[in-house]
């Protein structure tokens, strides 16, 4: 498979499918154990979900190092996995103010 200036193997295909379905996976267990960790006020699963982050970050370098990915592509996914950093606890923060809202409406 040719992409750009760079010829494809099956396997260099296969490994970077594999890493971006991890990436997507760590994502999402990031924001799932935040978010369980913040509703039932539990350090531990905070704990766990930084943990994910930081394989997400490991997995990120992988991609970026070992991938024969376009530049455009490697810079959208590093930006991607900064931005995800920041989405549970703008998220959380939403949800409070708006069912404090709703609370005191009642």
């Amino acid at each position: 498979m040719k992409y750009g200036a760079f010829v494809v193997t099956p396997d260099a295909f296969l490994a970077t499918s594999g890493l971006l379905g991890l990436f997507v996976i760590a994502a999402g267990a990031y924001g799932v154990l935040y978010g369980a960790g913040r509703l039932q006020e539990s350090r531990r699963l905070i704990n766990a979900a930084n943990a994910a982050y930081v394989m997400l970050c490991a997995i990120v370098a992988g991609i970026l190092i070992a991938t024969p990915l376009g530049f455009g592509w490697k810079v959208l996914i590093g930006l991607s996995a900064l931005v995800y950093y920041a989405i549970p606890p703008v998220t959380w923060r939403h949800l409070q103010h708006t069912h404090r809202d709703h609370g005191a409406q009642e």
